[in-house]
């Protein structure tokens, strides 16, 4: 039995992932800033620890006899967050998590990244070697995340990987509601021509990929895109969510510059006022940027096999909203 420390441990993907372990009967520390499923995790034998990932002491203490480490905290896009949050959480975590790794000796340190690195992919699909082309402070802090733990591990000698995942989504994640919701009632307008592909990874598929990169020594040093085997149009996405709350298919379609300088202009006014604001670009750019990754990498060196397909997971998602009293 292996000892695992799971930042973030208390969040959707962080939860699923210390589900997964503590189903296999490893041993789980689950550490979070908020509470989020510690009752759950704590019925399935995980240690549940509400803190900081910045807490030198804390991380200290939790670190003893840890064999692996999966960096999965992050500051994600919330509009009102100051920069230096970003950067504490999603940069400076890895010195403090990896100085304590380096005094306490682990097996692998694993960061989740993100996909968003590449930004708009100019010629798809990306690979791991794609352009860097941040587009908005959290994407540039998870590189910067990224650059500082390969510096760190390097320097001192500790084993690890780096996971950057597609747009996440499936049961219990919220992020995409707004969407299904926005279908399902009628209110769904495409901006633009809706022919950008948005490369989504199914929770489950994810947590197998999680646990792949634990065992695999081929993983080592290594970076991995991983998403699922589909990649979907915007329309084909749409389509496929109106077919499964069997709707009728959106089809009103609208310009996309226009909403995104109301974005611009929504952020100029409500960020300095503390407010979040009701449209931002970053919803906006959900309709411009091209999203589509190749996998082939993770296939070829992990023997990663996407289990759950785009409307399988589609159809769980749903369903778990629903069941919820969400749709």
């Amino acid at each position: 039995m292996s000892r695992h420390l799971v930042t973030g441990g208390m969040g959707f993907t962080g939860y699923n992932l210390a589900k997964r372990l503590a189903e296999k009967g490893e041993d789980v520390i689950a550490l979070d800033i908020k509470e989020g499923y510690k009752d759950r995790l704590e019925k399935l034998g995980v240690k549940v620890v509400v803190g900081s990932v910045n807490d030198d002491k804390l991380i200290d203490s939790l670190m003893d006899g840890v064999d692996y480490v999966h960096h999965i905290a992050a500051a994600f896009r919330e509009i009102i967050l100051p920069d230096k949050v970003y950067w504490d959480v999603n940069v400076e975590s890895n010195r403090v998590l990896i100085e304590a790794a380096k005094r306490h000796g682990i097996k692998r340190y694993l960061l989740t990244s993100t996909g968003g690195v590449h930004g708009h992919i100019e010629k798809p699909p990306a690979n791991e070697d794609a352009p860097i082309a941040t587009r908005d402070y959290y994407q540039l802090t998870k590189l910067e995340g990224e650059k500082l733990t390969r510096k760190l591990c390097e320097e001192y000698g500790i084993p690890y990987v780096i996971i950057r995942p597609a747009p996440i989504y499936g049961p219990a994640d919220t992020r995409i509601l707004r969407l299904f919701k926005s279908i399902k009632d009628g209110r769904f307008v495409m901006l633009g021509s809706g022919e950008v592909h948005y490369h989504l990874i199914f929770i489950d598929n994810l947590v197998d990929a999680y646990l792949l990169c634990t065992e695999k020594d081929k993983a080592l040093g290594q970076t991995y895109i991983i998403a699922d085997d589909e990649c979907l149009t915007l329309n084909e996405l749409v389509k496929t969510i109106a077919d499964v709350l069997k709707v009728p298919q959106p089809r009103w379609h609208f310009p996309v510059w226009p909403v995104w300088l109301a974005g611009y202009f929504c952020e100029v006014i409500c960020k300095p006022l503390g407010i979040e604001p009701p449209l931002f670009r970053r919803r906006v750019d959900f309709f411009m940027s091209e999203r589509s990754f190749d996998i082939s990498k993770a296939k070829r060196e992990l023997g990663y096999k996407p289990r759950i397909g785009a409307k399988e997971g589609i159809e769980k998602t749903a369903k778990w909203y629903q069941e919820n009293g969400l749709l």
